[in-house]
């Protein structure tokens, strides 16, 4: 397999939604960040990525047709970089709501479960290439619009899709040249459901 998306968006901006879209469009896995829960020895993989070393990306998407969310997202020019012929995929929120969203859900998730490789792997993570004040409202605000400007800067327009979960399957299916489906684009994981699953509290 080789992958034919690379999500350059963050948590929270819908990639639970386009992992579950893009598995129908593409026929096959999407990375997310609950790969690691299933797939554990990528976490030293992507630790070891968060510390400059190098990474072996075609190994690590060996068996995905798209990667979303983080920690993919932290490393979107990397993997672009190496799979040239993928759109890259930008999913946005406006920046308060997704502020609220994830202070509410994955923020403290990373922080209640202690020390062990994956919470020490995200921590990294989001110090490096985030910020290391992501609990902090303003801080995390601003990650989150450099993080989305430096994409629009980097990655050439004819590669780049901005996306919000409002739009649907037509601009994905449009810059992968496949059909629509005919049944609704998924909405997901959003901030109720997760509460409701205890999420906040649990690994998964």
């Amino acid at each position: 397999m080789t992958l034919r998306v690379v999500g350059a968006g963050v948590g929270r901006t819908g990639t639970k939604s386009l992992k579950q879209a893009l598995e129908h469009l593409l026929d096959g896995p999407c990375y997310h960040m609950l790969e690691l829960f299933s797939l554990p020895e990528h976490v030293p993989v992507w630790h070891n990525a968060v510390n400059g070393g190098t990474t072996d990306w075609r190994r690590l998407f060996s068996s995905h047709r798209a990667a979303v969310d983080w920690p993919a997202s932290a490393f979107y020019e990397e993997i672009a970089e190496t799979y040239p012929d993928a759109i890259v995929l930008l999913s946005v929120r406006e920046p308060e709501s997704w502020w609220r969203s994830a202070e509410n859900t994955i923020f403290p998730a990373i922080d209640a479960h202690g020390d062990n490789p994956w919470s020490d792997m995200v921590r990294a993570m989001m110090s490096r290439r985030f910020t290391p004040d992501y609990r902090r409202r303003d801080a995390a605000i601003a990650a989150f619009e450099a993080h989305n400007a430096r994409a629009r800067a980097v990655v050439p327009s004819e590669r780049l899709l901005e996306w919000q979960a409002k739009d649907g399957w037509e601009p994905i299916c449009a810059a992968l040249d496949l059909p629509v489906p005919d049944l609704p684009f998924p909405h997901t994981n959003t901030s109720e459901e997760w509460a409701a699953s205890g999420r906040a509290q649990s690994k998964t």
